[in-house]
């Protein structure tokens, strides 16, 4: 029998996107290096999936060309099963893998592929294991001529909304993959303006579990309507079975992270692109897994007597949450414009807003806003007239919240970092002339005159 696409792992990702794709008609041989997983996968779905004894068993049970996607561990793992599978192919045939790889390593192993007449996809699958077996957001990118053989496939999974199927070709080599990453980065952002919110309403509103469960679940039914408040408000209504109380108080406080955020920022600095948000939510993680030295600082270390809260502290910190999150976008949306101007990818960033309203973890109300701006091709969301009319009718709260947050000695990192880009970037005189003078005193770096700039750069002898 010859089997229309083939899966290679059958960890819960592979699995789940293995069985997606046999729901939508197509028939999945699979392989997986431990035969026990195997087997596990048959008991729970018995004669859903076809599994093969080997890689070559699996390339030779495929229709040609073929359609082989890998679902395994990013970084190694994935060149050595690359370089098994090569050698088995065909030209023609198409190599798809939807890990969380570095885009260098996808456009690395694209070029490799290429040049032996293969096609290879990297792709980006977000939606965690729900939204793999029952619609994720698919990022795929690689060359556009091979794409229309594996896009009705990726269509048939992906998560749809009212705009259609979440999935959309990113362009060529590595910008599925950077796409990706630039999700998982504003996602690192949007998590900690949540716990920052649930923070300053439990520690200077007094709020327990129920009632920020309550406000959470309010907050869903608004403007900032998306599957991370939706599952906050879930989580703050699980009890603990052990003490009785709320499994959210005793849940330790040290976040881990897989990479992609830090990713995030390394490239945007490599770009000159300012992402302070997402920065400060991947140094809010690193300070969390101090946990210990953060314990015996809290006994040496005094901070702020308590000020006078306002009732309108909930509503504050909803309009804080808000603003902080439109910052993120503008800092992703901008950081996909100069990657691709950079690797001439032609990135759609109004298709990108699309497919990330559903399926994918950040998918929220606030995309249809956001992709309407992004058809009006602004070079940054922050100036678009309807998000710039957003913020307007919010920033108020929003400096109300970080200055209260400063007063009682909370740390809110990334909504401070949030405010702080939104009053530079809005900023026409900085006082980076003062740092340019300093740089030409110590070092000869030059500068540029603010009444000729079109003259060049200068150098003045500053010190005696």
């Amino acid at each position: 029998m010859t089997f229309q696409f083939g899966m290679i792992g059958l960890g819960v990702m592979g699995r789940n996107l293995a069985w997606n794709i046999a729901d939508h008609g197509y028939s999945v041989a699979t392989w997986n290096r431990e035969p026990e997983m195997t087997d596990e996968v048959m008991k729970l779905a018995p004669g859903k999936l076809h599994p093969q004894g080997s890689l070559k068993e699996l390339v030779a049970s495929l229709e040609k060309p073929r359609r082989i996607m890998i679902m395994i561990t990013a970084g190694k793992p994935v060149d050595m099963v690359l370089d098994a599978l090569e050698p088995l192919l065909e030209p023609g045939d198409i190599v798809i893998e939807g890990g969380n790889s570095w885009f260098e390593d996808t456009q690395r192993r694209e070029a490799r592929v290429t040049a032996k007449g293969l096609n290879f996809f990297g792709v980006g699958v977000s939606g965690g294991e729900d939204g793999a077996r029952h619609g994720p957001s698919l990022m795929p990118g690689g060359k556009a001529e091979a794409y229309p053989r594996i896009q009705p496939i990726l269509e048939a999974i992906a998560a749809k909304t009212e705009a259609g199927p979440c999935v959309t070709h990113c362009g060529p080599d590595g910008a599925g993959h950077f796409v990706k990453m630039v999700h998982n980065g504003i996602e690192y952002a949007d998590m900690q303006f949540i716990a920052e919110s649930y923070d300053l309403l439990k520690r200077v509103g007094g709020l327990d579990a129920p009632a920020l469960a309550t406000t959470f679940a309010a907050w869903n039914r608004g403007p900032l309507e998306s599957f991370l408040i939706e599952i906050t408000a879930q989580v703050l209504t699980v009890k603990d079975p052990r003490t009785g109380g709320w499994l959210i108080d005793q849940v330790l406080d040290k976040a881990g992270q897989k990479g992609t955020g830090k990713w995030t920022a390394k490239v945007a600095l490599d770009l000159g692109v300012s992402v302070p948000s997402i920065a400060a939510a991947i140094d809010a993680r690193v300070l969390s897994s101090m946990k210990d030295e953060r314990v015996a600082a809290s006994q040496v270390l005094t901070g702020p007597a308590p000020a006078a809260v306002g009732a309108s502290l909930i509503q504050d910190v909803h309009d804080a949450l808000y603003a902080s999150k439109i910052v993120s976008y503008a800092q992703g949306m901008a950081l996909l414009r100069a990657a691709s101007a950079q690797y001439a990818w032609s990135i759609n960033l109004e298709e990108i807003a699309r497919i990330w309203k559903g399926g994918c973890i950040i998918r929220a109300r606030l995309l249809d806003t956001i992709r309407a701006a992004c058809r009006r091709n602004v070079v940054n969301l922050l100036v678009d007239d309807a998000i710039r009319a957003e913020v307007d009718k919010v920033q108020a709260a929003w400096r109300r919240v970080v200055a209260l947050a400063v007063t009682h000695g909370i740390p809110v990192p990334a909504m401070a970092s949030s405010l702080g880009y939104y009053d530079s970037y809005r900023t026409a005189s900085l006082p980076q002339n003062l740092t340019q003078a300093q740089r030409d005193a110590f070092g000869s770096h030059t500068y540029q005159r603010a009444d000729a700039p079109g003259e060049g750069f200068v150098h003045t002898d500053w010190l005696p």
